[in-house]
């Protein structure tokens, strides 16, 4: 099993940032994507960026050039900072990690991020 534990959300006002951490422990041998996602009230969760084993990265379009996601593999954990924050982006923010071997994902148990408008 993979345990993750998720840190760093909050309340801020627009225009403020945020960086999320998300720690792996367990069995963590085989993860090599890792993610964010995040769901809105009434709303599906969705992704907001990814990262590979590699460092290669992909983020939504609504959170392009705002949102940066890295990885520190040393410490299994990944980031998410967050800039230019909006109303919109308000969400529970969940971390999410692959292990390839196992074809299995694992899910954090999430973090609220709240902007005010």
């Amino acid at each position: 099993q993979v345990q993750l534990v998720e840190s760093g959300g909050g309340l801020v006002q627009a225009g403020g940032s945020l960086r999320l951490s998300c720690a792996a422990s367990g069995s963590i041998f085989g993860i090599n994507t890792m993610a964010w996602y995040r769901q809105a009230p009434g709303k599906q969760r969705e992704l907001v960026a990814t990262i590979t084993s590699s460092g290669s990265t992909n983020y939504a379009n609504s959170v392009k050039d705002r949102f940066t996601i890295s990885r520190d593999n040393a410490k299994n954990t990944v980031y998410l900072q967050m800039n230019s924050l909006k109303p919109e982006d308000t969400a529970v923010y969940y971390c999410w990690v692959f292990r390839g071997d196992l074809v299995r994902g694992y899910w954090g148990q999430g973090t609220q991020v709240t902007v005010s408008s």
